[in-house]
C-alpha cells in the first residue's frame, strides 16, 4: 500500500530549498539583479533614436548662413558639434577613428553662390558602418536646411526662399552607402560569439578542477599561479582563432562582405579580443564556487556587453553613464576594430585608440584572476 501525500514532508522540502537559495549568494543575486539590470538597461540605456552624435565642421565660408546651418543642426538635437576640422582629409581621418560619425563640409564661396541664386551646395559625410545610428539624423538634414532659409533669406533675399533648392546638402555615406545591414551585424558577430564561448569555456575551466577533486593535486604540484592561469586560457586561444575564421570566411563568401583592410591586423586584433576575454573566463572561474556560480557569472558579464557594446544599438545614442560602462568593456573597442578594419581598411594608427583598453583591461583582469587563485592556495 502506498502512503500518502504528507504536507509536512513536502514543506520540508520546500524549506530546504529555500535555505539552499538563500546560501547560493550568486544564485539569490541572479533571482534579484537580472531583472533590474534588464530594466534599467533597456529602460535608460537603449535608444533606438540616436541623439547628441559627434559631428565636426570643417568651415572654408564664415557668413551668417553658414553660422545659422551650423547652429540649426545643433539644435535640432541630433548633432554635437565636437570639432572644427582644417580640411577634407582630416574630417576622413576622423570618420576613420571613429572619432566623429559626420563631417560637414561648408565650401569657400558658399555665400557668395548662395546670395547670386546659383544654387551652391554643403557637403556632409557620415560613417554609415552602423547605418542605424546615422540614418535618422540624415534624414533631419532637409528640414534643417529649409529652417535656415525661412530665418535668412528675408527682405532682398526673400525671392530665394521660395526657391526650392536655393541650395542643398549632399550627403555622402561612406563604408556602406547602401546601409546593407549585414555589414554591421555580420563583423559585430565576431565579438558576441568569441565573448559567450570564451568565457562560458574558461569559466569552468577552475570550478570543473574543484568539483571533480583533481584540484588539490594541482595545488600540490610546484607551479606559480600565473602558469596555471595562462596555462588553461592557451588551448582556447586556437579554439578561438578556429571560430574568428569561420566567421571571416562566411562574411566574405556567405554575405558579399567587403573585406578592404588587412587580415593579418584583424587576426592581431582578434588574438588580443580573445586573449582579454579569456582572462575574463578565468577570474569568473576563480571567483565561482562550482560549474553553476561559473554559467552564472558568466550571463552576467554577457548580458551588458551585448547591450552596451554597440553590437544591438547605436552606441553613441546611449546615456553618457551607459557609455562609460561600456567603454569599459572590450567588446566595444573590439567591435570598433572588426568593422573599422573590415569594411574602412582602417591601419594600425588608426586602431590603436582602440587596441590599448584591451590591453589595459586584461593586464587588470589577469591580475584579478591570479589573486583570487593565490587565496585557493591558502
Amino acid at each position: 500500500m502506498s502512503e500518502r501525500f504528507s504536507v509536512a514532508r513536502w514543506w520540508g522540502i520546500v524549506r530546504k530549498e529555500f535555505l539552499q537559495l538563500r546560501r547560493d549568494r550568486v544564485t539569490f543575486a541572479m533571482i534579484v539583479g537580472i531583472p533590474i539590470i534588464q530594466m534599467t538597461l533597456f529602460g535608460f540605456a537603449i535608444n533606438t533614436d540616436p541623439k547628441h552624435l559627434p559631428t565636426a565642421v570643417i568651415v572654408a565660408d564664415q557668413s551668417e548662413f553658414t553660422r545659422s546651418f551650423i547652429a540649426a543642426m545643433r539644435n535640432s538635437g541630433y548633432f554635437d558639434i565636437v570639432a572644427t576640422l582644417p580640411d577634407q582629409q582630416a574630417g576622413r581621418r576622423a570618420l576613420m577613428q571613429g572619432k566623429v560619425l559626420f563631417v560637414l563640409d561648408i565650401p569657400a564661396g558658399f555665400t557668395r553662390e548662395l546670395v547670386k541664386g546659383a544654387h551652391p551646395s554643403l557637403r556632409v559625410e557620415a560613417d554609415a558602418t552602423d547605418s542605424t545610428a546615422v540614418g535618422t539624423a540624415l534624414g533631419a538634414l532637409p528640414s534643417i536646411a529649409q529652417s535656415v532659409l525661412r530665418k535668412d533669406l528675408v527682405g532682398p533675399l526673400s525671392p530665394l526662399a521660395a526657391q526650392p533648392e536655393a541650395f542643398d546638402v549632399q550627403v555622402h555615406r561612406l563604408y556602406n552607402p547602401e546601409a546593407i545591414t549585414q555589414y554591421n551585424v555580420v563583423p559585430g558577430l565576431m565579438g558576441v560569439i568569441l565573448t559567450m564561448t570564451m568565457v562560458i569555456m574558461t569559466g569552468l575551466a577552475i570550478t570543473r578542477e574543484r568539483e571533480r577533486g583533481t584540484m588539490e593535486n594541482l595545488l600540490a604540484t610546484p607551479v606559480l599561479p600565473i602558469e596555471v592561469t595562462t596555462g588553461k586560457i592557451m588551448p582556447y586561444v586556437a579554439i578561438g582563432l578556429l571560430q574568428a575564421t569561420i566567421i571571416v570566411l562566411a562574411a566574405r563568401f556567405v554575405f558579399a562582405i567587403p573585406i578592404t583592410g588587412s587580415l593579418v591586423l584583424l587576426y592581431l586584433a582578434a588574438l588580443l579580443f580573445i586573449a582579454a576575454t579569456l582572462a575574463v573566463g578565468i577570474m569568473l572561474s576563480s571567483l565561482a564556487q562550482n560549474q553553476l556560480q561559473g554559467v552564472q557569472l558568466a550571463f552576467f558579464y554577457f548580458l551588458p556587453n551585448i547591450l552596451l557594446s554597440g553590437f544591438m544599438f547605436p552606441f553613441a545614442g546611449m546615456p553618457k553613464w551607459a557609455q562609460v560602462i561600456g567603454n569599459l568593456l572590450p567588446l566595444t573597442y573590439f567591435n570598433r576594430l572588426v568593422r573599422g578594419i573590415l569594411l574602412k581598411g582602417a591601419g594600425w594608427s588608426d586602431i590603436w585608440p582602440h587596441v590599448w583598453p584591451m590591453l589595459v583591461f586584461q593586464l587588470v583582469v589577469m591580475g584579478i584572476a591570479v589573486r583570487f587563485y593565490r587565496r585557493t592556495l591558502d
